[in-house]
């Protein structure tokens, strides 16, 4: 069978990332390999000037079709979600360790120059991430280890192998730990969404129905960071070219309580809301934040886009799906 080459294969591609990622890569003149689980009628973005395949990541032959010809490989397949999914499907993530090690293993074996790894904040060890005041979180604190259970503990083994794959095999990983990505083209409903699709859809939802009421998982005061698309994705390819081999953190340091993220996206929708506590759903730990310290001083750059201004993106993009989806 005859190999095709690509300069980059976007594992996972059918995904949120993965589509702004496959998008950026054709903008720049790359040819690109699109490989994802679903079918392509659900993907979130299909690029027809991309190689799009389905395929499942965790079978190693399926793996070793994907990679055979790419000489960049960008590994965002996973099983996950918003953090509902992740408390209640810990199996399920720590399943995507086999999609993690059949492509470490393909990319070994066909000489990948560039091995790409998206990790997570979620490998941070809880004991830092306890009060709403969180002190950001350096590279230094995944260890000693003791990350979010089932997903974060994914992400961190995951890490650990693609270290030994540079050191062992001479494979170029390159690794960033995402802070909560968010923008439009992603999930915004079904139980995966991110905390800013959800509150998009839950304002817009209120907005359109006139009902000005919302109900908030947790007490709202719990904190986090988020980091818009564009961020995300410059700051991929950024991290892939480079020299730099040590897991790196890729997220915005503008800290705001989740009641703030309500109220930034109810003066979007200029509307204010009667607002419920449900004190018994998922809501993670009490305070995350990505200290920028290090990729300030190795890359002379940090995520930079405001929240308010990607929030009105994401909230313009949600509104639209809502209404049409209200008929």
């Amino acid at each position: 069978m005859t190999t095709t080459y690509v300069d980059a294969l976007v594992a996972g591609g059918g995904g949120f990332i993965g589509g702004h990622l496959v998008a950026d890569l054709l903008k720049a003149g790359k040819s690109v390999r699109v490989v994802d689980i679903k079918p392509q009628s659900e993907w979130y973005q299909v690029h027809p000037d991309a190689e799009n395949l389905q395929g499942d990541l965790s079978l190693l032959a399926d793996a070793e079709s994907a990679t055979q010809g790419a000489r960049e490989v960008y590994m965002l397949a996973a099983d996950m979600g918003g953090m509902g999914f992740i408390e209640n499907n810990k199996a399920l993530c720590m399943l995507s360790v086999l999609t993690s090690t059949h492509m470490l293993q393909a990319a070994q074996k066909f000489d990948v120059e560039r091995y790409f790894y998206s990790s997570s904040a979620c490998v941070y060890a809880a004991e830092h991430q306890t009060d709403p005041n969180v002190t950001a979180l350096a590279e230094a604190h995944a260890y000693p280890a003791m990350p979010e259970d089932g997903y974060g503990w994914e992400k961190l083994f995951t890490e650990r192998m693609a270290r030994h794959f540079r050191e062992d095999f001479g494979l170029q990983t390159r690794i960033a730990r995402f802070h909560n990505v968010y923008g439009p083209e992603g999930t915004w409903t079904g139980g995966r969404e991110k905390a800013p699709a959800a509150v998009c859809r839950k304002v817009a939802e209120a907005a359109i129905s006139g009902d000005h009421r919302l109900q908030i998982w947790g007490d709202g005061e719990q904190t986090r960071s988020f980091m818009y698309i564009d961020d995300c994705v410059r700051g991929i390819q950024m991290i892939t070219d480079s020299d730099y081999v040590d897991p790196i953190n890729l997220g915005s340091s503008e800290l705001v309580t989740i009641n703030q993220l309500y109220s930034i996206a109810e003066e979007i929708a200029g509307i204010t809301c009667e607002r419920t506590y449900q004190l018994d759903a998922p809501q993670g730990v009490r305070g995350r934040n990505s200290d920028n310290t290090e990729i300030l001083r190795a890359f002379d750059w940090e995520p930079s886009t405001p929240l308010i201004e990607g929030m009105a993106r994401t909230y313009a993009w949600i509104f639209d799906k809502v209404k049409r989806a209200q008929g």
